[in-house]
């Protein structure tokens, strides 16, 4: 069965990005009413604009069939604050990029329930995410990416937007006879059709907001898009896959920085990464991974997504005008070297496997005055939840500003991400991890609560 959304599930699932970061979850989203307002005032935005089509996907696929044009699929969380402004220069067509969107058609969605989480995956993280996508439902490329909680501009410009366009208009121009090639741009399959079908979201949401009544709580939020898929594994008693638990990675996991000006454009390499060792150069443009065409950082990201836990990646590349091919060595455990930490969808992880802490690094001056070596444990704990299970911690006697020192018998340095996925893949829900923690002159002995 074609699971190409009704607008209301493409739309949902990644507009639904809008109010994913809503939640009180996330720092940098609006107060509840202003969130109501926002998303009200967006729809009557949009609608009088006749450039957009609002939240109607089956309606933009039948006027991309009409007239021959590719989509450009937006997906928008609209009360986060991150991509704000990026968002807002996109939905008034800024002059960089306004003669290239005027060659597609332009559909925005702003809800997630409905969506077809088998075809429309990208990184639920995101608040803002476009596909750009032909008639039939071929997926050309995706673009956004963030790699911090708030800003997006070292990732994202008009520039290198205008350029992704560029590029899949260049593809649609040859199509159907290039469209073997971007088989490799739909995505994995989920455990369930639809976000509703998982058992965290069924029974609570339809597939359509509710203008007339609190439009934002109707919304399965994207980023608990994630965190049910994460729920499925985990209350089945199952490891929660790398794939699932490390999203989306970002290229700096091999060793990539991309020029966030240019459509694939290596800026910079790291010394002794994974790339390096096979041979990229900074200027090097990325022509094809794994044998999908790239356009953006986000398709690098979701060819990454895809990739098994170890193998050969092969890449390539235009270097200097000329082509050439380079053969990216993925260790075991390659994937485990992303941060999640700043990711609104690790708020639920932080809930399973801290009781509802946040931890952070102990900067070097505070770490010296404590007497703690380089080469110790020392996570300070930034936020302690104060209500319902995101409270237990609480509970358990910790607080804010303790510094843990020892977790589960180690005192190894481990990132906060480290020991979330230590936590989820080492203990089962009610067991309790022992730990020694720091407050003031004292030393403590705690145990931290596994939901």
């Amino acid at each position: 069965m074609n699971r190409l959304p009704s607008i209301s599930r493409c739309v949902a699932a990644i507009s639904l990005a809008v109010v994913v970061l809503s939640l009180a979850v996330v720092t940098h989203a609006a107060p509840p009413g202003e969130r109501e307002q926002k998303v009200r005032a967006d729809k009557a935005r949009l609608e009088q604009d006749d450039s957009w089509l609002y939240n109607d996907y089956e309606g933009a696929v039948a006027a991309a069939k009409s007239s021959g044009k590719p989509l450009l699929v937006v997906f928008r969380c609209i009360p986060c604050e991150a991509c704000s402004k990026f968002d807002d220069e996109v939905v008034r067509r800024n002059e960089t990029v306004r003669a290239l969107m005027d060659q597609f058609v332009c559909v925005r969605i702003v809800k997630a329930n409905g969506l077809d989480i088998g075809k429309f995956q990208f990184d639920y993280d995101q608040s803002f995410h476009a596909f750009l996508v032909n008639a039939d439902g071929t997926i050309y490329g995706r673009f956004g990416t963030r790699s911090e909680s708030k800003d997006e501009t070292q990732d994202m410009t008009m520039q290198g937007f205008a350029r992704a366009l560029e590029q899949a208009l260049a593809w649609h121009k040859g199509y159907p006879n290039n469209q073997a090639q971007f088989a490799g741009k739909t995505g994995y399959a989920p455990p369930v059709g639809q976000p509703e079908d998982y058992p965290m979201l069924s029974g609570k949401y339809t597939s359509e907001l509710n203008y007339e009544g609190n439009v934002v709580q109707s919304c399965i939020h994207c980023h608990q898009v994630r965190e049910a898929e994460r729920r499925f594994y985990r209350e089945a008693g199952k490891t929660i896959p790398e794939q699932v638990l490390y999203p989306h990675p970002l290229p700096k996991v091999i060793g990539l920085a991309m020029n966030p000006l240019e459509a694939a454009e290596v800026k910079t390499v790291a010394e002794g990464s994974i790339a390096a060792e096979a041979g990229l150069r900074a200027g090097d443009h990325i022509a094809k991974l794994n044998g999908s065409p790239i356009l953006s950082i986000a398709d690098i990201q979701h060819v990454l997504h895809q990739f098994p836990a170890s193998g050969v990646l092969k890449a390539e590349l235009v270097r200097g005008g000329r082509s050439t091919t380079a053969e990216l060595t993925l260790p075991a455990g390659w994937r485990t070297k992303s941060d999640i930490s700043w990711r609104a969808t690790t708020w639920d992880l932080r809930r399973a496997a801290f009781g509802g802490m946040a931890l952070e690094p102990l900067p070097d001056d505070e770490r010296s005055k404590l007497g703690i070596a380089p080469d110790r444990l020392a996570l300070r704990v930034k936020h302690v939840g104060q209500y319902g299970d995101h409270a237990k911690a609480k509970q358990a006697g910790w607080v804010k500003g303790d510094v843990v020192t020892e977790f589960a018998g180690s005192t190894a340095p481990l990132t906060e991400t480290q020991m979330l996925a230590h936590s989820l893949a080492d203990y089962k829900p009610g067991d309790k991890i022992p730990a020694k923690i720091r407050r003031g002159e004292k030393e403590i002995a705690l145990q931290i609560p596994v939901q």
